[in-house]
């Protein structure tokens, strides 16, 4: 993760602008962590950011929840395409699937496995799990 995304007191006293940059720069470093940070991938990324960038003008109180509905943008988005994104590496003998983002609403968002539920890394940290 990159320091200090959600230190500080958290999300929640972050500005709506603060919270939609640092949700792009977390799904950007995840998106990194799997090579999948190309030309498409980063399109797909900025009109999220783009919508919740408008999303968070219209509600401010809610920019403690901007970068995980930025994640689950991108990751719609990319389903939506054929690309599972991001894939899960903990569980071997099961069949090939995603990690989701937790609380589906909330501030210091999460990845956690699909199958399981086990929480592996942090919004903007799959780069240390991944070895990226």
């Amino acid at each position: 993760m990159v320091p200090g995304f959600w230190s500080n007191g958290g999300m929640e006293e972050r500005s709506p602008e603060e919270a939609v940059g640092l949700g792009r720069a977390a799904v950007l470093a995840d998106l990194a962590a799997e090579s999948k940070a190309g030309p498409e991938e980063v399109s797909v990324l900025e009109d999220a950011v783009a919508h919740r960038r408008w999303w968070s003008g219209q509600w401010p109180q809610g920019a403690a929840f901007v970068p995980g509905l930025i994640a689950q943008d991108v990751q719609d988005a990319l389903l939506d395409r054929g690309v599972r994104w991001p894939g899960c590496e903990l569980c071997e003998d099961t069949e090939e699937h995603t990690l989701g983002v937790e609380p589906e609403l909330g501030a210091d968002p999460h990845w956690v496995c699909d199958v399981t539920g086990r929480t592996v890394a942090p919004l903007g940290g799959l780069g240390g799990v991944r070895g990226a």
